[in-house]
């Protein structure tokens, strides 16, 4: 786990560390926010307006230059969180956040050499969806980045205490019962992904069902621009019924339906290739929350403004 430490100024001045060392910590900062943001481009944004501000501070104040920019990209982070639950309000259909998608190690089983360092799991991004802005922000600064709860309660103008229990708060909400289960562990989303790109190549309904949890969820993202569908659908036989009934469609229509292993958030997902009703060709990427040996949710991110995809 990433440490950042706790922001403050000097009382009498100091030395400039200059606009460049902004750069030292970029990477950190942009972590940070894509964690409360879940949006590249929403993520970049708030670094930007950090690094305008990093260059209109008195500098010579400011005795944790990391501290600092981690305290202003959070504050920046925290209005989008606010201004976005109101714009979200008008999101054409389902709202999901953007996967961070790498290729597959050539040749080598990603179970013995991905390492998965930083990366934040996409399935732990969608139930944090479900978090206030203000538990968010407490959630992940003290729990992915270890800064102290006073920090945290000058980010969020909130007492120690009051920014403790909005992290506990948090954690209760991420564990409670119904939230989507997922585990880190490759070799099991390996064995999992095998029973699952079996069932669907075979068109086996009872053995899909049988790779996806009782309370399995999908959720797909098309932003208004991508056929997805407006709610969620739950329950094994409802979400194996809708995920054949996808694949039969794309296949038969042109140019096809194709699927490339890929890592997404550290995890394995696919990237997906299929036709739209015009003919033209569409991306989307789907990431899996897999728990106990069987999918527990199925996430469609198919809105092309959400999408970066390297070379598979």
């Amino acid at each position: 786990m990433t440490r950042l430490n706790p922001a403050r100024e000097t009382a009498d001045g100091g030395t400039d560390p200059g606009p460049s060392a902004f750069e030292a910590y970029r990477a950190d900062l942009l972590r940070v926010a894509y964690r409360l943001l879940g949006s590249h481009s929403d993520a970049e944004d708030a670094v930007q307006e950090a690094w305008l501000r990093w260059n209109a501070t008195d500098r010579t104040r400011v005795a944790d230059p990391k501290g600092w920019l981690v305290t202003v990209v959070s504050r920046i982070c925290l209005d989008l969180l606010r201004s976005a639950r109101v714009r979200r309000e008008s999101y054409v259909g389902q709202w999901l956040p953007e996967p961070v998608v790498r290729a597959l190690p050539a040749g080598e089983d990603p179970a013995d050499t991905v390492v998965r360092g930083d990366e934040v799991s996409y399935a732990l991004l969608v139930v944090m969806e479900r978090l206030t802005p203000d538990q968010r922000v407490a959630f992940v600064l003290h729990d992915a980045f270890g800064v102290p709860f006073d920090q945290i309660a000058a980010t969020l103008e909130v007492t120690p205490e009051a920014a403790r229990q909005l992290a506990s708060r948090a954690r209760r909400a991420l564990t409670a019962s119904g939230v989507i289960r997922h585990t880190p562990d490759l070799a099991e989303q390996r064995r999992v992904m095998a029973a699952f790109a079996s069932a669907i190549d075979s068109g086996d309904l009872d053995a899909l069902v049988a790779v996806l949890a009782p309370d399995a969820v999908a959720m797909g993202d098309g932003g208004g621009v991508v056929p997805a569908g407006r709610r969620p659908v739950v329950g094994a036989d409802r979400v194996a019924r809708l995920l054949l009934g996808l694949v039969a469609t794309y296949r038969d229509r042109p140019p096809g339906l194709e699927l490339t292993p890929a890592l997404v958030n550290g995890d394995l997902g696919l990237v997906i290739r299929f036709g739209m009703p015009d003919g033209s060709a569409a991306y989307g990427v789907t990431v899996f929350a897999i728990a106990d040996g069987r999918i527990t949710g199925v996430f469609n991110q198919l809105n092309p403004a959400k999408l970066r995809l390297p070379p598979l």
